[in-house]
């Protein structure tokens, strides 16, 4: 596991840029790509230790990535933030029960989801370390 690396998976442009540049700032490491598919083969391949996902991408959504980043076993332990705009408490329950471990909504505070994310990755470690 590359434990500075984070897969950035939105198929917004402007959203990825604003996400890579925030978690620069807080020292990570930033691979972004436009699509599900995409980041399901680059999480076994670059072994993030954290991953972004947006709901809504073709080809393969945030949820369907989710569950096969938590099906697989050199995947399981990522830490996962599932972003969207659509934030009513049926999305997010459906985002949690996917796997994710935060679920927030866009727009997105930059700040907020490195905060997220950054305790996402805490707690995934220190439960994997147990």
């Amino acid at each position: 596991m590359n434990t500075n690396l984070i897969l950035i998976a939105d198929d917004d442009a402007d959203t990825r840029d604003v996400l890579t540049v925030a978690l620069e700032q807080a020292g990570y490491q930033t691979l972004g790509v436009n699509r599900g598919a995409t980041a399901a083969r680059l999480l076994t391949v670059a072994k993030p230790v954290g991953l972004i996902t947006d709901v809504r991408m073709p080809d393969m959504n945030g949820m369907e990535l989710c569950r096969l980043a938590r099906r697989q076993p050199a995947t399981a332990d990522v830490a996962i933030v599932m972003i969207s705009a659509s934030y009513h408490d049926h999305d997010v329950d459906a985002g949690l029960r996917a796997g994710a471990d935060r679920y927030l909504a866009k727009p997105l505070s930059p700040r907020q989801l490195v905060t997220e994310l950054h305790n996402a990755i805490s707690e995934r470690y220190q439960f994997s370390a147990a």
